[in-house]
């Protein structure tokens, strides 16, 4: 194993956290004039049981943080294996990342039809997370479809589960 001594080269650093095999999601809401936002996220996790909590930790710069954040709502939408189109347009700009996929409304949030799995949330705690925050939500509705492979996250690339 490499040890690294602060200061941290940030390429090193991210490299290092890439070790730790992620889900995919794509977090949406809705803007205070209705129209919908989102972003790509694989800092997700569960919380709590009771209550219904998780967490997503979006970057300071995210253009969708501040509505999200103002609205205090928010979907989760876990990605299977076909969803990677789904989350590289999340991460692009002057797009409309909602095209090119099917979407239901949940109480007025957008949640992608072909999710592994969706939360429909209510913002329970914004927490400071340096370059990034921690936004905790309390999950108001759930589904989820368990024959759905799930799209993963390590060391840079999207990868597959290999179940044997």
């Amino acid at each position: 194993m490499n040890l690294a001594d602060p200061p941290f080269d940030t390429r090193t650093l991210r490299d290092a956290f890439g070790c730790f095999a992620t889900g995919v999601t794509v977090v949406t809401g809705r803007a205070a004039d209705g129209s919908r936002i989102g972003l790509t996220a694989n800092s997700f996790t569960s919380v709590s049981l009771e209550p219904p909590l998780l967490l997503f930790c979006p970057a300071n710069s995210a253009s969708a943080l501040p509505a999200l954040r103002a609205t205090g709502r928010f979907a989760i939408n876990i990605l299977d294996l076909d969803g990677q189109p789904v989350a590289d347009r999340f991460t692009r700009k002057g797009i409309d990342r909602f095209a090119d996929a099917d979407w239901e409304e949940w109480d007025g949030l957008p949640i992608l039809s072909d999710a592994k799995a969706a939360f429909a949330c209510t913002l329970h705690a914004d927490h400071d997370g340096g370059d990034h925050r921690i936004i905790v939500g309390r999950v108001t509705r759930f589904g989820q479809a368990p024959e759905r492979e799930s799209l993963l996250y390590l060391h840079g690339r999207y990868r597959r589960v290999h179940v044997g």
